[in-house]
């Protein structure tokens, strides 16, 4: 049993210490489609532990349109004075250039993640995240998995309102 210790104290944690963004929405910038497209980031803090947000980025031309759009869950597990520590999850459909073909396919990350904020400016926060991503895009035959790791520029910038 005291080998489960670990385990019930990341999934039951207190988040006390941490910057209190209850109810409050993060508008900021993301690059985590993995086509490339930076998109706008949007995250809500529901409560204690758990945020939702959302990335929508597009890229047109008079070739072609890219464009990237997800939903993604946190749930936080650790916390700092001025650092949360969580878990997220990105579910996003995005399409792809291969050649001159577009291709449309979906991105799924698990990621372990942080968001920093700076004693005094509470209302900025900067994220970084590593974990897995699976993506698929049609006609390619199969899902391809990979490592990932994203610093602030390309996990998350959040201005909180």
């Amino acid at each position: 049993m005291k080998h489960l210790f670990p385990f019930f104290l990341v999934l039951f944690a207190s988040t006390a210490f941490s910057a209190d963004l209850r109810g409050r929405m993060g508008v900021g910038a993301s690059n985590q489609l993995a086509n490339g497209v930076p998109a706008i980031s949007l995250k809500i803090q529901q409560n204690k532990r758990f945020a939702i947000g959302g990335i929508l980025g597009f890229r047109t031309d008079q070739d072609s349109t890219l464009y990237g759009a997800g939903a993604k869950f946190y749930r936080i597990i650790f916390d700092e004075p001025q650092l949360n520590f969580y878990l997220a999850g990105l579910f996003a459909t995005e399409n792809y250039l291969d050649g001159t073909k577009v291709k449309t396919g979906f991105q799924v990350d698990g990621t372990l993640g942080t968001e920093f904020h700076f004693q005094g400016l509470e209302s900025l926060g900067l994220s970084f995240e590593f974990g897995v991503s699976a993506r698929e895009a049609d006609g390619d035959g199969g899902t391809s998995f990979e490592t990932i790791g994203d610093n602030i520029i390309k996990a998350a910038i959040h201005f909180y309102l």
